[in-house]
């Protein structure tokens, strides 16, 4: 089923520690991840879901939050609206709006199914906006990225047969010509509003 001679578990552990080091992801911050089993196998999407390989795919992604402490949000299929598996206690901090449905292999996903099992107090949530994401398997996980998303080229770009797909988000910049977005100081600035042909306020 894998490409190359790593287990899922290891591919998709690696998967996440890219995307944590390239997004700058921290402690407490969210990520999402779309999976479809189906096309991991080799199948069209939503017609054979397997949960022997969802739980690789939590394995490695969980081994990572582990050591890192962010969280994840798992998405479900298209049944469920893609709602999201995530812990009751998360979804309160971010106000999240709860919806009532157990995701199942067939309303939801094998993925989201598994992962919900795993939570020790597992909720649903209808929607959400991450700062972060994994898709394997093109299941769509922009409406859940916070603006603006910015593409990641994962140096894995499959998972058995399905395509990985990453993001990450960045504030949106303001500003205009004369912004600036870093601490350095502009090219040119002697440190006052001089250098400007008029000022601000």
């Amino acid at each position: 089923m894998t490409r190359d001679s790593q287990s899922i578990a290891d591919q998709v552990e690696q998967l996440v520690e890219e995307l944590v080091r390239t997004s700058g992801l921290r402690p407490g911050q969210i990520i999402v991840l779309g999976v479809s089993t189906s096309e991991v196998q080799g199948h069209r999407i939503g017609t054979s879901g397997a949960e022997t390989v969802a739980e690789q795919i939590y394995e490695g992604a969980n081994r990572v939050r582990t050591r890192s402490g962010f969280q994840i949000v798992w998405q479900c299929c298209e049944h469920l609206n893609r709602a999201l598996v995530t812990e009751r206690a998360v979804a309160a901090v971010q106000g999240w709006n709860e919806v009532s449905a157990i995701p199942v292999p067939t309303a939801g996903g094998s993925m989201a199914s598994f992962a919900y099992r795993q939570i020790k107090e597992p909720c649903l949530v209808e929607a959400v906006q991450v700062h972060a994401g994994i898709d394997i398997g093109e299941t769509m996980i922009g409406m859940h990225l916070r603006p603006v998303a910015v593409p990641l080229r994962p140096s894995i770009r499959y998972i058995g047969e399905a395509r990985v797909n990453m993001a990450m988000t960045r504030p949106r910049l303001i500003g205009g010509a004369r912004a600036v977005y870093t601490i350095a100081e502009p090219k040119g600035s002697t440190g006052t509003d001089a250098a400007l042909t008029d000022t601000c306020d």
